[in-house]
């Protein structure tokens, strides 16, 4: 299939214009071999460990969330080289689908919520606010342990959880955790819960549950809508995430 309409499938999935004013000139096709694709990978990030998965796997396109270059560059690691080389000797051409994925319908935040089982969804910027059945904060916590198989740390006891916020990625920001308490959310899950966040909150229940963990299964969701979409084979590439929790005491 051309690779140009592929690009505008994915487009019609996450528009472009729902992308944040900072992933300007950072999302859509960043590395075009102007290939034909028969094969696709889809993986959260464009690291070197996912382009050598989908160069043995033959992809022809690898979707990430995350973009290979985020800032501009004027010197190159070894990394990024190691990446770029990895991409352009096996023909694999990029494509970055990052916060107008977060916003999208079925994107990553609709994604999360339906994995911890939140109903009654409500759009909120750009996470998502739903129930659950009553529990409790360290409940509520294992939880979401078990069901993004990940390890979690968590803030603020309550007895009681019903209305839960959660937001992929780096959501921990002040402007976020008030319109969770606006909306009646006792509980927030994102990622990357910082010491002044962590000081000035009080009265929500934080779970930290990583940036990996909260997005990825919005990218492994997205594999099932393209293979029907494209009718092309789709292969997720999973990370190892390297995080261990060690009990304390």
């Amino acid at each position: 299939m051309e690779l140009a309409k592929i690009v505008e499938i994915l487009e019609e999935i996450a528009p472009p214009e729902l992308a944040e004013d900072f992933d300007e000139g950072r999302i859509g096709l960043i590395l075009d071999l102007e290939n034909d694709v028969q094969k696709i990978a889809v993986a959260l990030d464009a690291n070197a460990y996912v382009l050598e998965k989908a160069a043995e796997i033959r992809a022809d396109l690898l979707i990430t969330h995350h973009t290979l270059i985020f800032r501009p560059v004027n010197i190159i690691s070894k990394p990024l080289a190691t990446s770029l080389r990895l991409a352009l000797e096996n023909g694999i051409s990029l494509y970055s689908m990052h916060t107008n994925y977060d916003r999208a319908k079925g994107g990553i935040n609709d994604v999360l919520a339906a994995r911890l089982g939140l109903r009654n969804v409500e759009e909120v910027e750009m996470g998502r606010i739903g129930e659950i059945d009553p529990c409790s904060s360290a409940e509520l916590a294992a939880r979401v342990s078990e069901y993004l198989r990940t390890p979690i740390m968590y803030a603020g006891e309550k007895e009681e959880v019903r209305r839960v916020m959660v937001y992929g990625g780096c959501g921990f920001r002040n402007e976020y955790l008030q319109i969770a308490r606006e909306r009646g959310a006792e509980a927030f899950v994102s990622s990357e819960l910082k010491h002044d966040v962590l000081r000035s909150n009080g009265d929500l229940c934080l779970i930290d549950a990583t940036h990996y963990a909260t997005e990825n299964p919005g990218m492994e969701a997205l594999c099932p809508r393209l293979r029907e979409l494209l009718g092309l084979e789709v292969e997720f590439i999973e990370q190892p995430s390297g995080l261990k929790a060690i009990p304390w005491g």
